[in-house]
């Protein structure tokens, strides 16, 4: 039992793998509601506040987010005198709180990123697809996800936590 008299559970793990020559998927349990993981993928308020992992020593210096299909997104990571870089695209379906599917048009070998949120009552299974035009991206963005992606969904497991009601 932890201090606050919850039973101690094992850390959320986030897991990488290449689903077939064009796709990786990374999964990740999140011990709040579907809803709030939604909002914080949607909210630039909040999604400034998890996205950029803090041992890249850059943050977002903009964030711009219009979760809507059809909408766009504009987000730009700097610091530190290191060139900006910046990713960009569309929603082509945003289905509130259950799943999001964008593109990334920043460069031309960028993928479809699909994030499906599935709720189990007080957790959600985050399960995020991203189909490339074809497989030489791939390796390389598996690579960067095993990376980046755990400290990233790290960070969103302490703002989520930050965010719940206390019992």
């Amino acid at each position: 039992m932890s201090q606050s008299g919850q039973p101690n559970r094992e850390p959320n793990l986030t897991t990488v793998a290449r689903k077939s020559d064009r796709e990786l998927v990374v999964t990740r349990t999140f011990d709040s509601p579907a809803g709030a993981v939604f909002d914080a993928w949607t909210r630039p308020e909040l999604f400034r506040l998890w996205w950029a992992p803090k041992s890249m020593g850059a943050a977002l210096s903009a964030c711009e987010i219009d979760a809507r299909t059809g909408g766009g997104y504009r987000i730009t990571f700097g610091g530190d005198g290191s060139d900006p870089m910046t990713f960009f695209g569309k929603y082509l379906e945003v289905t509130a709180p259950s799943r999001l599917v964008w593109t990334n048009e920043e460069s031309g070998d960028a993928p479809v990123t699909t994030v499906t949120f599935e709720d189990e009552g007080e957790r959600t299974l985050l399960v995020m697809s991203e189909l490339y035009p074809s497989a030489e991206p791939v390796a390389d963005a598996v690579a960067g996800m095993q990376a980046m992606a755990g400290e990233q969904f790290a960070q969103l497991d302490e703002l989520l936590a930050s965010r719940r009601p206390l019992a």
